[in-house]
Formats: structure tokens, C-alpha cells, sequence
């Protein structure tokens, strides 16, 4: 967990000078009324930056327009997404690089992180935008977007990874790959820390929720603001309240598996662990908040996790679609307590569909026109005895006097005479 740390600028000696009347304020120094956010990107699809525009609670508009209170107003430089173009969209960048901006900044980062000295060997690049000049060179060469995180890294007040590339390395980094790509945390290292004390902020995902994005700047601007802590992190960098917890704990399929009942195709509802759902051991919020809005999901959408939000992802995870190892043990063992799991639970279902007026009233039967209901069997009705014992043990069960009955009862010993109109004389 990561823990509050002091100002960069905060005077560790008491003996120190006060800072001379009039002296500037530290960008740093809260509240501020407006945070720009730097957007870098490397060996990406778009697809995170799809994703945090697609948030909702935030969205990137009320963070942009400062609607949410006490927060200030977020300034995003994204090349997509603003309207400036050329020298005038990368000056904000340089400024920052050269620590010259009038306000606290944060870096995202989208995408791996390529060796550039590979592509340089050839007179190429990986990644870039804008150019900057290098000596022994008559035109100047595009700026690599690893270089310039490097740079504005320094006086960043954060730098956030935000989707697996960025934050593990991803697909661009598996095993085999010519660009020898890395993570963010890989590239600055161990030892990073932004202006305001902190390591690499990771949110993972492939594409992440656009909601675990928002959320976490959001709290990152409550504690520059000096109006909440700062938020807790585990020990990967991730935000320790959307990971802490597995994919298979928050899926709507869980109870299949507890009950050893597992799909043997794609589309049919149960557990999908046995064709290829790593969710038992994924660190991941998508089931319980869904891709977007709430809604969706890939085991809500019928496909199994394969393990996008992990350091170890694509490799440790393949092939896909295919039955986890692991699996071959734990889905067996659920099967065998399931076996007689699911009887059991089957039984007390099938007395909980059974009002106890039909029990006690009607004997059993049940006045449905939709189909016929069986009776509970012999050996059913002694368990269940024994179940009731159990269940209201220190306590009153419930009774109903089972000889009151209404007058529709077609039972003639049981029917209740017809009340005689008021126009009726006796013969």
C-alpha cells in the first residue's frame, strides 16, 4: 500500500529560511483550479482511450468541465482528441517536459513501451509524435512517446498506465516479439517517483474499464486538492478497491461451479471454466460493474476470462478457450461435493415453491393450470421433516388451521351454506 507521502516542496528543516512574501506557489501545492493530463501513447490499438471516453461514473466530460465538486477542471492534451494541432497542440507537452506549466500535470500513458535503439538501428521508429533535433543530425527526427514520458515523467504529480500494455507489457511484450516492448513500470523502474511521491499508477485491462480509469483520477485530484487520501494501492500499482477481489467471486456463474455443473459449449449458462475461463484466478471488477454502464461483461456475454488484466497476459494464459490446467482437479472435486450438493438443495427448492396452504389445506395439491405438480414422495416428506426440525429449532414454526376453507370448496362436507337474499320467502 502506498501511503501519503510529504510535498516535494515541503521544508524537512525547521532551522530552514521562510520563503520570501510574494515568493511563487509550488504548482503542486493545492487546491488548484485546473490539472492538465497529458496523453502519450505507444504500441497501442486506441482502444484504452475508447474506453475512458466511453466512462460513466465519472465521465471524461465532467471531468473536463470541472462539474464534479472540489475537483478541479481536467485539461486533456490527447492527439485525437483536441482540437490543436502541429506546434501548437506539442508546445503544452514541451512546456511540461521543461517544467515551465503554471499547474500540476498528470502522464498517461497508453500502449507498451518499445526499444527504440532497435528501430533506430535501422533508421526508424517505434512510437512517436512531434520531432526535436539531436546533434549531428541537419533535419530533426521524430520524438519517441518513450522518450518524452521519460522526460515528463520528472515532473509529473502522476503517471498513470492505463490497459495491459501499458501496465504489463500486453501483447506487444510476448514472448517472441521483435520490439523487446515493455511495460511503463519496466521502463522508469524500481525506483520511480512522480513530484508527488508516487510509483506508476497501474489500471490494467484489455481494454480496461472506462470507469476504473475515472475513478482513480478522480480520487487521484481529491488528495492533490488536500481533500481526501491518497487512494489505497496495492502492491502492483493497481487501485486495491477494483482488484483485490477475482473474477470468479463476482460472476453470475459462480454458483454453477460451487455446484459442480459446467458448459460444454459456448452459449450454454453454466460454469464456463472447462472451456477455457481463467476467472478463479484473474484479478479483475468487469463481472460485478460491466464493460461499460454497467452493463456487459465477458462472462455476462457468455465469454470466458482469459486473464487480460494480468501481468502474465497473453502468455500465461495460452492457448485460449482451452480447460485451465488446474481445472482438472478443482472442477472434479466440485463435482463430487456438487453431486449431492445440488440434490439436496434441489429437495428444499422444491418445498420452498410449495405454499403451506397447499400442504395443510389442500393435501398436497396444487391448484396451478399451468401443469401438474408432483406430491413430495415418502422419502422426500421424512427428510424434509427432519429439515423443519432443524430449521425452527428454538423458535414457533408456523401453523394453519387447516378445517377453514373458503366457500368455492367444492368439498360438500366442507362447503359452506349459500347466505339467502332478501327477496327470498319461505314456502
Amino acid at each position: 500500500m502506498v501511503t501519503a507521502p510529504a510535498r516535494p516542496d515541503a521544508d524537512t528543516d525547521q532551522d530552514a529560511a521562510p520563503e520570501p512574501e510574494g515568493a511563487p506557489r509550488h504548482p503542486l501545492e493545492g487546491p488548484v483550479d485546473t490539472v492538465h493530463a497529458f496523453w502519450l501513447a505507444g504500441m497501442s490499438c486506441d482502444g484504452c482511450s475508447i474506453a475512458a471516453t466511453g466512462a460513466t461514473n465519472p465521465s471524461v466530460e465532467d471531468l473536463l468541465n470541472g462539474t464534479i465538486s472540489g475537483l478541479p477542471r481536467v485539461i486533456l492534451h490527447h492527439p485525437v482528441l483536441s482540437l490543436a494541432a502541429g506546434e501548437e497542440f506539442i508546445e503544452p507537452f514541451d512546456q511540461a517536459e521543461r517544467g515551465e506549466l503554471d499547474a500540476p500535470f498528470v502522464v498517461v500513458y497508453e500502449g507498451s513501451i518499445a526499444d527504440e535503439r532497435i528501430a533506430w538501428e535501422s533508421g526508424g521508429y517505434w512510437s512517436a509524435m512531434g520531432n526535436h533535433a539531436i546533434e549531428d543530425a541537419e533535419h530533426e527526427v521524430p520524438y519517441p512517446t518513450s522518450t518524452r514520458l521519460r522526460n515528463m515523467s520528472k515532473n509529473a504529480a502522476a503517471v498513470v498506465a492505463i490497459g495491459t500494455c501499458a501496465t504489463w507489457g500486453g501483447v506487444p511484450s510476448a514472448i517472441g516479439n521483435p520490439t523487446n516492448a515493455m511495460s511503463v513500470m519496466d521502463y522508469l523502474g524500481e525506483g520511480y517517483r512522480s513530484a508527488l511521491g508516487l510509483p506508476v499508477i497501474n489500471i490494467p485491462g484489455c481494454a480496461p474499464v472506462g470507469d476504473n480509469f475515472t475513478e482513480t483520477i478522480a480520487g487521484i485530484l481529491y488528495f492533490l486538492q488536500g481533500l481526501g487520501p491518497l487512494p489505497e494501492f496495492d502492491e502492483l500499482g493497481r487501485p486495491a478497491w477494483l482488484f483485490s477481489e477475482t473474477v470468479h467471486r463476482g460472476c453470475t456463474r459462480a454458483g454453477y461451479y460451487e455446484e459442480g455443473v459446467f458448459a460444454e459449449c459456448y452459449g450454454d449458462p453454466e460454469c464456463l471454466v472447462e472451456v477455457g475461463c481463467w476467472g478463479p484466478v484473474v484479478n479483475c471488477n468487469i463481472v460485478s460493474r460491466g464493460a461499460q454502464s454497467h452493463m456487459g461483461g465477458c462472462m455476462a456475454a457468455g465469454g470466458p476470462c482469459i486473464g487480460c488484466t494480468m501481468p502474465g497476459f497473453p502468455d500465461r494464459f495460452a492457448p485460449f478457450y482451452k480447460t485451465p490446467p488446474g481445472s482438472a482437479l478443482s472442477s472434479n472435486a466440485s463435482r463430487t461435493l456438487g453431486f449431492g450438493m445440488r440434490r439436496l438443495r434441489s429437495l428444499t427448492n422444491k418445498y420452498a415453491n410449495q405454499e403451506t396452504r397447499w400442504e395443510t389445506v389442500d393435501h398436497g395439491n396444487v391448484p396451478s393450470g399451468w401443469g401438474k405438480v408432483d406430491k413430495p414422495a415418502g422419502v422426500e416428506k421424512v427428510m424434509h421433516f427432519f429439515y423443519e426440525k432443524m430449521q425452527f429449532q428454538g423458535s414457533r414454526k408456523p401453523g394453519r388451521d387447516g378445517s377453514r376453507k373458503w366457500g368455492t370448496d367444492v368439498e360438500p362436507n366442507r362447503t359452506r351454506p349459500a347466505p339467502k337474499h332478501e327477496d327470498d320467502t319461505e314456502r
